[in-house]
């Protein structure tokens, strides 16, 4: 399922690294949610680092930001220190989230198709309505659209 602009954010719970859940619809506030494929490879991590670079940037606009991939929360500590991340990461362990939010798409590499993570970013307003989504994210310059994009709700 694809989510379309005016959306509400899907009644799902994602995993925290150092334990516990987040719902997300239980949000309150403006919230970015993003996908991204897998901890430490080459985009992922400046993905990451990108974001964490702008957490104060994206705070002072009122807005939380949150990267959900499938790997392990414990896979998601290493990751973070081993990069000095400071953005919040979440595991979708069962498919629900990425399914919720129509990312979980077939892929092909060399010739082999497979089941992945789309790497994409949803902005969602404090009402919990999706204001914008970026799908087929190319990392480069990809934060600062979704800034602006938070600093203008």
């Amino acid at each position: 399922m694809a989510l379309s602009e005016g959306d509400a954010i899907p009644d799902v719970t994602v995993a925290l690294p150092h334990g516990g859940t987040r719902r997300l619809s239980a949000q309150g506030r403006a919230l970015v949610v993003y996908f991204y494929p897998k901890d430490d490879t080459s985009g992922c991590t400046n993905e990451a680092r990108d974001f964490s670079a702008a957490m104060a940037d994206f705070g002072a606009a009122g807005v939380d930001v949150l990267g959900i991939s499938k790997d392990s929360p414990e896979r998601h500590v290493k990751f973070a220190a081993k990069h000095e991340l400071s953005v919040p990461l979440a595991t979708d362990a069962d498919d629900s989230v990425c399914e919720a939010f129509g990312v979980w798409v077939e892929k092909s590499m060399y010739g082999k198709k497979y089941m992945g993570i789309e790497r994409a970013t949803f902005l969602f307003g404090a009402d919990g309505r999706l204001v914008r989504a970026w799908r087929k994210v190319k990392v480069p310059g990809h934060v600062a659209q979704v800034l602006e994009a938070a600093r203008a709700l």
